[in-house]
């Protein structure tokens, strides 16, 4: 009976991963919230415009922790980086949809906003996907022994 072991493939991120996730289908619901509390804010419900303020104010919080959640994934979780790039984006469009939207920019304000809401989606769906949880290639070679192609 063969007792030898298999080297040990590597897994990719488990634990990051679902972090990941879950922070990110909460920063679409709260994303998707947005344009439903400036309509009704624009239908003449004008106490929605603080409601709409205040779910600025948590899109921002949740991208930041997307992006923290998305550097853990990529740093310790041995996930692919572009995910950590995609989140540094949102994060920074999610902020200058804010400020364009305090000032009163509104040309700026609703295009970023119709942008921050697809790149959400998109980023929910690519991290949803059972890809996500392929680790990346290492940097400094194969992890193949037995000489040099």
């Amino acid at each position: 009976m063969d007792t030898s072991t298999a080297p040990a493939t590597p897994t990719g991120p488990r634990v990051t991963l679902w972090v990941l996730r879950t922070v990110s289908v909460l920063l679409l619901l709260a994303v998707l919230a947005q344009p439903v509390l400036a309509g009704l804010y624009l239908s003449g419900e004008w106490d929605a415009l603080g409601l709409h303020s205040g779910n600025a104010v948590l899109v921002e919080s949740l991208s930041f922790f997307l992006l923290l959640a998305a550097l853990a994934y990529w740093l310790a979780g041995r996930g692919r980086g572009r995910v950590a790039l995609a989140a540094t984006l949102l994060f920074i469009a999610a902020v200058m949809q804010s400020g364009f939207g305090y000032a009163r920019q509104l040309g700026l304000h609703i295009p970023l906003g119709v942008a921050v809401v697809t790149a959400s989606v998109v980023f929910t769906v690519w991290v949803c996907r059972a890809g996500a949880r392929t680790p990346r290639r290492p940097w400094w070679g194969s992890v193949r022994t037995g000489g040099a192609r």
